[in-house]
């Protein structure tokens, strides 16, 4: 839950306040001890207007050191040097006006003219100033470091349970009852006709199996690992259909070790089969392509099936799953997008960054 914006204000209100406070009496102590009288009022109006225009500064500074997060250091110091030279030359300026004009020269003092005092305490103000705005960017960059770190195991929370649905919503759709039960009668009826075929077809189907409850914690896996799920899952699909399937795989050398959302892939391809190629009277191909382009994993998905409906492409539960988590992993970096092949049938491309598990 998140603060509304005025709880926010609110606290930093609060905070320069306090601080303002405990410079002014700090000042007062000091000047008391030393013998001096010791009046409130200018030391409450010169610390107030000191912090006061740093609060109003902060969201500034907190954009400037935002922007420059990524920045190398040569480029950082290149902008945050003059930036908070000006801004200190900018707050030293006003807390001086502000002052004279509700102040004026003090008792000690009287025949100061403001350009008198102005040169008295420029520089050694600015210098104070122009360490202020770098005690405060520290202070910004590190209350917003940890904010991203707060944020970025909230955001792993909600993936850990998006991936426990999707993989009950895979078990619940890809493996429904009818599959289930075509894929057992069809193990069945080749036991006698052709025992090798059943066998295979039992050790694919337990395979494909095994690797969906596998890896269950696992929010991304080696794209090689997808692969093999994937094969499992075409091989049963095979055995059933025979002649009426053909797939081809063209996965990149480069891209085996990509890590890819977890059970990616199978939704995708599921699609393919079921809206596509097994309504298709004649033989279909399933073409699978991975590719490396720049800093991006493309990803392919190609039927010559009976193609995407008149009213266009609508979202089930598989691709509905299947963008939302692409989402949830790398926001508006990744695209899935589902269009008709020019020769025919339906083409499935995904595009997500490209990384590797650490070593």
């Amino acid at each position: 839950m998140t603060w509304p914006t005025w709880k926010k204000w609110a606290l930093v209100w609060a905070v320069w306040t306090v601080l303002a406070v405990s410079y002014a009496a700090s000042s007062v102590v000091s000047a008391r001890a030393e013998g001096h009288p010791g009046g409130w009022f200018r030391p409450l109006v010169w610390t107030f207007l000191d912090f006061y225009l740093w609060m109003f500064l902060t969201p500034l500074v907190a954009w400037l050191g935002r922007t420059t997060a990524r920045e190398s250091w040569g480029r950082f110091f290149a902008i945050h040097v003059p930036a908070g030279l000006m801004l200190a030359t900018i707050q030293v300026s006003l807390t001086l006006s502000l002052y004279w004009a509700i102040c004026g020269p003090s008792a000690s003092m009287k025949d100061m003219t403001f350009a008198a005092f102005v040169r008295m305490q420029f520089v050694y103000n600015t210098h104070l100033s122009f360490i202020t705005y770098g005690v405060l960017l520290v202070l910004l960059r590190a209350i917003h470091s940890q904010q991203r770190l707060r944020d970025e195991r909230m955001r792993n929370s909600h993936l850990e349970t998006q991936l426990v649905q999707s993989q009950l919503q895979t078990l619940r759709v890809q493996l429904q009852p009818h599959f289930l039960f075509n894929t057992l009668n069809a193990i069945s009826a080749l036991a006698l006709a052709d025992p090798m075929q059943a066998r295979l077809m039992i050790s694919r189907l337990s395979d494909f199996l095994r690797l969906t409850l596998e890896e269950r914690h696992s929010q991304q896996v080696p794209l090689s690992r997808e692969i093999e799920f994937l094969e499992c899952y075409l091989g049963i699909q095979q055995v059933r259909f025979q002649d009426r399937l053909i797939t081809h795989m063209d996965v990149a050398g480069n891209t085996v070790h990509a890590l890819v959302p977890n059970m990616i892939l199978q939704p995708l391809v599921e699609n393919a089969l079921r809206h596509g190629l097994l309504d298709k009277p004649e033989r279909g191909t399933l073409h699978i392509l991975t590719r490396r382009d720049g800093d991006d994993l493309h990803v392919q998905v190609d039927d010559d099936g009976l193609g995407l409906p008149p009213e266009g492409p609508t979202d089930g539960i598989g691709l509905g799953n299947t963008r939302t988590r692409l989402d949830m992993l790398f926001g508006g970096s990744a695209t899935l997008e589902l269009s008709r092949r020019p020769d025919g049938g339906t083409r499935v491309d995904m595009r997500f960054p490209y990384r590797e598990q650490a070593a």
